[in-house]
């Protein structure tokens, strides 16, 4: 076959892990006693949907109480207010000393901030009361519960960094990401070879990647790749990249370990060339040429990437060179050759065309 070069996808495979788009716990706000659970497990739920109800009659008790206190000094202050407009029409009379205005002034103005107070302290009592109903922070599929009705649940707040009891977990699963890594010398390398234009990287919203699943068939959808750290982590070596998978009908679940084929850009000026064409020895990879003057004429090459049923070589060859592709194991370096024309579809021919030839100088030839 006469080599040509060619451009191909870079491609290369990861292994990665599943993880959920977004993952929220369900967490007890108040204390109390858990009286029941208001969902089915592993259903789907939405933002804002009640999912388990703590006792409320202590919160209620407070609101009520809470409630009764703002009534009382709303009624203070009103009294308040309307001694100190009296006084304040006494005054110009003399019926009444400044003194008594200024007293009563501070009194209503005392009465007015004790309303205030009254207020917060209500609208606190209602939100504590509301958080006896524990809801869902986003839509997704709630898991298991992980406390049973008549346990006692609490916030946190006596515990210093500790959060409330987790009641359950919200996951949303469509789509989903899957995290992978890629060796901090093999991203140097393709940089490396972008900067030559021996490769073209594609921009990060236009790498696409395939998921293998763990029976080995490959996922219907393509993802794309959605983030790449700019640090290397310094226990393992390698740069974290992550990528946003469709997953419509939750075939996909977190925690799933995947294979990836990640198409990063595609290689430029390269050479394709069958597999049964390269060999191999304790020198590296080479292929058998046909050269100008008929003699066969061994070439090292580099190539340790496949694109299908073809060695992607790198380097060793050049435009126009005839490799031998079958009959490799009948020649040898400098023996004569007769060429012809390798049909890649016709194996029977191919094997036919290996068939040793006498040549002119008494060397044994193949054809390839």
């Amino acid at each position: 076959m006469e080599a040509e070069p060619s451009n191909v996808p870079l491609t290369r495979s990861f292994v990665g892990r599943l993880s959920a788009y977004y993952s929220a716990n369900v967490t007890a706000r108040v204390s109390g006693v858990l009286v029941k659970r208001l969902y089915t497990e592993g259903s789907e739920v939405k933002a804002g949907q009640t999912l388990f109800e703590i006792d409320p009659a202590y919160y209620q008790t407070v609101l009520n109480t809470d409630l009764a206190t703002l009534a009382q000094d709303q009624a203070t202050y009103v009294n308040d207010r309307v001694t100190a407009d009296r006084y304040h029409k006494l005054l110009p009379i003399g019926s009444v000393s400044q003194q008594t205005v200024d007293d009563a002034d501070a009194a209503q103005r005392s009465a007015a901030a004790k309303v205030k107070a009254d207020e917060a302290a209500v609208e606190g009592a209602r939100v504590n009361l509301g958080y006896t109903k524990v809801t869902s922070p986003i839509t997704g599929i709630a898991g298991q519960q992980q406390v049973t009705a008549g346990a006692v649940v609490g916030n946190g707040t006596t515990d210093a960094g500790s959060g409330g009891t987790l009641l359950a977990t919200v996951e949303q699963i469509g789509p989903l990401y899957v995290n992978f890594t890629i060796s901090a010398a093999d991203l140097i390398t393709l940089k490396q070879a972008q900067s030559k234009g021996d490769v073209a990287l594609a921009a990060q919203n236009k790498t696409t990647v395939q998921v293998i699943l763990p029976n080995g068939t490959p996922y219907d959808q393509q993802g794309t790749l959605d983030f790449t750290d700019v640090s290397v982590n310094a226990t393992t070596g390698a740069v974290s990249l992550r990528a946003q998978i469709p997953n419509p009908q939750h075939q996909l679940l977190p925690g799933m370990y995947v294979s990836l084929d990640v198409d990063l850009g595609q290689r430029n000026d390269v050479y394709l060339v069958p597999q049964q064409a390269i060999q191999r020895d304790t020198v590296g990879s080479y292929a058998m040429v046909v050269g100008a003057d008929g003699k066969v004429v061994r070439k090292d090459v580099d190539t340790n990437d496949s694109h299908g049923s073809d060695w992607i070589v790198t380097g060793g060859l050049a435009a126009g060179d005839r490799v031998i592709v079958t009959g490799v194991q009948s020649v040898r370096e400098g023996m004569l050759a007769k060429a012809t024309p390798w049909r890649g579809t016709d194996k029977d021919t191919r094997l036919s065309q290996s068939r040793p030839v006498q040549s002119s100088g008494g060397h044994r030839a193949g054809r390839s």
